[in-house]
């Protein structure tokens, strides 16, 4: 595997424990996949399950939690194979945020032998869209974690974008190199 990062993270993943958790859920296609949909706007349903599993993992040690159930659930709360936008369009009254957690258990459960802690988490992760009350520490957290992630994957690209266009500001001779970037 290549070098794989959180967002917001400089660590190589594949040199921590971390990875040895994972490393097996990494391997199958239908986790690879999930790299040809958009999230979030700015990233891939890949990267931003990345996010979720590592941030969970490490706030999970933190508090001397399960942190190997924390850093697998991660990596499979978001696992749907279809385009968000698309399935909202077809489905108006039938909402993607509080459906997909079922979704997503369902296949996860079709690929691989989830403990209690995993199947909540993975079910649970919308609360208090779900209605359903987590019955784990982690699954609260979790929830947490996933909507800190959505807000990173969509505001760290922001900055670059702003140094570029102060840049531009200051040397207009840079300013075709801005309009290719927006």
């Amino acid at each position: 595997m290549q070098n794989l990062k959180a967002t917001g993270s400089h660590k190589n993943l594949t040199e921590s424990e971390y990875y040895t958790i994972i490393a097996d859920l990494l391997k199958r296609e239908e986790i690879q996949n999930l790299k040809k949909f958009r999230h979030h706007i700015m990233t891939n349903r890949f990267q931003h399950c990345l996010n979720v599993s590592y941030y969970n993992y490490k706030l999970c040690r933190l508090f001397r939690l399960d942190a190997e159930s924390a850093a697998r659930a991660g990596l499979l709360h978001d696992l749907y194979f279809y385009d968000t936008k698309a399935y909202t369009s077809q489905k108006p009254a039938v909402r993607h945020s509080k459906h997909h957690p079922e979704i997503a258990l369902e296949n996860a459960q079709k690929l691989f032998q989830l403990n209690a802690k995993e199947r909540d988490m993975i079910e649970n992760h919308m609360f208090p869209m779900t209605f359903a009350f987590p019955k784990y520490p982690e699954t609260y957290l979790i929830t947490l974690v996933d909507k800190y992630c959505a807000v990173i994957e969509f505001m760290l690209p922001q900055p670059k974008r702003f140094r570029n266009f102060i840049r531009n500001k200051r040397h207009p001779q840079n300013r075709d190199t801005f309009r290719s970037l927006s």
